[in-house]
């Protein structure tokens, strides 16, 4: 039987830059996805690094906002990593960050972007709150009816077609095994190793693995994954949509963001401009029931209400055609932070998941292999332990 010091679960962004990270350490480390590397959330995300506290992160009154301003640390650790990556992994990743602006068009959104800002900078984010004029200096796109806005020099976006692929290429180079249409099927602690089975999705073969580690880095379905170690986590895979226009010339080099209203918006490399910001999908049903594992489908309400904001912030958005919209499943917690550490009462399971996936997954990735190399981290993460969900495995074997 094999035997690794750590077996990740799951193939997307967290997983694969966390299989590098901890093969830099000279650990012996097996990732195991049950498809395709990317093809979940990964890679079906807009790519955008939003280090500004979201509207979703600041709509539920100021006591919510204040605890997910907690997050902010994480988010300029992240600034620093997206800046370095291409140059740490050797290869073009189309990371651009030019700026990130969040505006306001109502009175209502003036207030959520200053208190926004009050927070950022009290927790160590120099973000700029801008008058109209400044704003529009900046970036001449923008309406005329915005009110005010906020800045943060370093936001942006990056391929996500081209992030995880290569940090797979970068571990397995560190040594890590990397291994697709591999299925964790069952998962037990036993004389003090986790032991594992792995079915192949390709020909059917089964296999029985050992480690001292496993780091579940499963994404939307990393509750079902902890399920099989006897562990409740709460994560909950949720269907979003995503817009794209047809090409223009460079227009918007900024990430755009609205204080009040669902609303991300970027233009790539090839001149298409991606509008999304949290707009909801519906999944699809089987044997009565809502099947996460399938594409959800459209609400074409959603995608309207979407680019009418769009139109709004960017008039210029009314003169082009809708190119196309997507669908994708992310994961999220109950009560929207990150799931980072080791999961009390089962020594040596980890879990990394939830909060902003994309733009924090290179954080999420580092602090993990700190975490389980050294038993401890540079950054404080407590805040985002599983810790704070033991009441719901209280009952469970295993602890």
């Amino acid at each position: 039987m094999a035997t690794y010091d750590v077996l990740i679960v799951g193939g997307g962004l967290v997983g694969c830059a966390s299989a590098w990270h901890l093969a830099r350490t000279g650990a012996s480390v097996l990732l195991s996805e049950k498809g395709e590397l990317n093809r979940l959330a990964s890679g079906q995300n807009a790519g955008s690094l939003h280090f500004q506290l979201e509207h979703r992160l600041i709509e539920h009154g100021d006591a919510m906002a204040e605890q997910f301003a907690q997050i902010i640390p994480l988010s300029k650790l992240a600034a620093d990593l997206w800046g370095n990556l291409e140059q740490d992994l050797g290869e073009d990743l189309e990371v651009v960050m030019k700026g990130g602006i969040m505006a306001a068009l109502t009175e209502e959104e003036v207030i959520l972007l200053e208190k926004k800002f009050q927070m950022e900078n009290k927790h160590g984010m120099e973000t700029q709150l801008l008058s109209p004029s400044e704003a529009r200096n900046i970036a001449p796109y923008l309406t005329d009816k915005i009110l005010a806005a906020a800045y943060f020099p370093r936001e942006g976006h990056a391929n996500p077609r081209l992030v995880t692929p290569a940090f797979a290429r970068a571990a397995g180079h560190e040594g890590a095994h990397i291994r697709t249409n591999g299925e964790v099927i069952s998962i037990a602690r036993e004389h003090g190793h986790w032991t594992v089975r792995l079915k192949n999705n390709s020909d059917g073969s089964i296999e029985d693995i050992t480690a001292d580690t496993v780091l579940n880095a499963a994404g939307a379905w990393a509750g079902r994954n902890a399920q099989m170690a006897n562990i409740h986590l709460p994560v909950f895979p949720v269907p979003l949509m995503m817009n794209v226009t047809e090409r223009t010339d460079p227009l918007m080099p900024h990430l755009l963001q609205r204080a009040g209203a669902r609303l991300s918006m970027k233009q790539v490399g090839a001149g298409n401009l991606l509008i999304g910001g949290g707009w909801s999908s519906r999944f699809r049903y089987h044997d009565g029931r809502p099947d996460p594992t399938q594409r959800p489908e459209l609400i074409q309400e959603n995608v309207i209400q979407n680019l009418a904001l769009a139109a709004e912030l960017v008039p210029e958005v009314s003169t082009l055609h809708l190119l196309r919209c997507w669908t994708g499943v992310v994961g999220i917690t109950a009560d929207q932070l990150p799931l980072l550490g080791e999961v009390p009462g089962f020594p040596g399971y980890y879990v990394a998941t939830g909060g902003s996936g994309f733009t924090l997954g290179p954080v999420y990735a580092r602090l993990m292999a700190e975490l389980i190399t050294s038993g401890r981290t540079d950054y404080d993460i407590s805040l985002y332990s599983p810790a704070r969900f033991d009441h719901i495995n209280s009952f469970m074997t295993g602890r």
